[in-house]
This record gives C-alpha cells, sequence and structure tokens, in this order.
C-alpha cells in the first residue's frame, strides 16, 4: 500500500501543472496595461451607466404618462370673442336696450 504514495502524488504532481503554469502566465494580466485601461475607465463607466439609466427612466415616465414634447396638456383660454359678439350677448341678456346696442353696433362697424 505504500507504494502506492509517489504514483499518486506523481499523478497530483502532472494533473495540477498545467494549472500552475497557466496561473503564472496569467499573472501579467494586472500589469502595466492594467493602468492605462482601468483607472480612468471605471469613472466614465459609471458614468456613461448612470446617464443611459436616466434617459432609460426619462422616456419610460414619459411613454406611461403619454407626453408627447412640444405638446403641452395646459387648457389654452378659449378664442376671444368677436366685440359684435359680445354687444349681442349683453342685448340678450337685457344690459343694454336697443338703442345702446344699435348706436354701439354702429361704432364698431365704423
Amino acid at each position: 500500500m505504500t507504494s502506492y504514495i509517489p504514483l499518486m502524488a506523481g499523478g497530483l504532481a502532472l494533473l495540477t501543472t498545467p494549472s500552475l503554469v497557466w496561473a503564472q502566465q496569467q499573472a501579467d494580466y494586472h500589469g502595466s496595461h492594467m493602468m492605462w485601461s482601468g483607472w480612468y475607465m471605471e469613472p466614465i463607466m459609471m458614468i456613461v451607466f448612470l446617464v443611459i439609466t436616466v434617459i432609460v427612466v426619462v422616456l419610460i415616465v414619459r411613454w406611461l404618462c403619454g407626453s408627447n414634447p412640444g405638446h403641452s396638456h395646459s387648457h389654452s383660454a378659449p378664442p376671444a370673442k368677436a366685440p359684435v359678439d359680445i354687444l349681442k350677448e349683453r342685448f340678450a341678456r337685457g344690459e343694454i336696450d336697443k338703442e345702446e346696442f344699435e348706436e354701439r353696433r354702429r361704432i364698431l362697424d365704423n
């Protein structure tokens, strides 16, 4: 039984040697190129991600609310009435008599 121990140790060494060699080759991954591509890219990518997230949220909210850019939902005032129409309404309500109505209409027609 003791003769299998060196054989097992040798087999284990053969199995782990490729991964140890690979790990040593990967050690250069954090070399000088990482300094140039990592330290300033992280904040920039975080800002880009936040900007994209905000844009997506704003577009979703606008879509859900049914808002169209450039169109306001505020109610505009109704179109102004012509002076003659106002005069006719006042006459119809009895605020002015026929003589005053005729005189003001004649003034507005001129």
